[in-house]
């Protein structure tokens, strides 16, 4: 009697069609800290720093199922317009997409691959900012539909249809 998968789901022919999004590798691909005034930014302040952080989403197909997509995050924290410190990352990630829609691929790559890359960028800048002497930032859980919706908004405002190229 041969080994055949049942149909029905329960064996890997059913795995094969469930829709997916594999992570095949991530890295770091650029990490800037700066800490333009040491020591003495690092002296005690009166008051907490003003924080600014900016957050952007780039991807580009680079097979026919994969995909690099970047998130990008830069920051600074300052005190009366002296910088107390600085950051930028770029960490990206390749991504397999299986079995997903076409109509489904683009706000899956620039919502679902960021949201899986933000918890490991979260902690690299934390740890450069722990590193740079200050207690480490946190950035808060960050809205990618919410910046999907703004960026499509955005493009479909300048004349690009839900088909432009995969940049958020």
């Amino acid at each position: 009697m041969a080994d055949t998968a049942a149909p029905n789901g329960n064996g890997a022919q059913g795995q094969d069609l469930a829709p997916a999004i594999n992570a095949l590798a991530q890295y770091a691909k650029d990490l800037s800290f700066e800490n333009p005034n040491a020591p003495r930014s690092l002296q005690p302040q009166e008051g907490g720093p003003q924080i600014n952080i900016q957050v952007n989403v780039n991807a580009q197909q680079i097979a026919e199922a994969d995909f690099e997509v970047e998130l990008t995050l830069e920051g600074d924290a300052k005190i009366q317009n002296e910088v107390l410190f600085a950051f930028e990352l770029k960490y990206a990630g390749i991504f397999r997409m299986r079995n997903i829609p076409q109509e489904q691929i683009h706000p899956a790559v620039m919502i679902e691959c960021p949201r899986l890359l933000f918890p490991f960028a979260r902690q690299i800048v934390a740890e450069a900012v722990r590193n740079g002497g200050f207690p480490p930032l946190y950035i808060d859980p960050i809205d990618f539909v919410g910046l999907y919706q703004q960026k499509m908004m955005e493009a479909q405002a300048a004349g690009q249809g839900a088909g432009a190229p995969l940049a958020s």
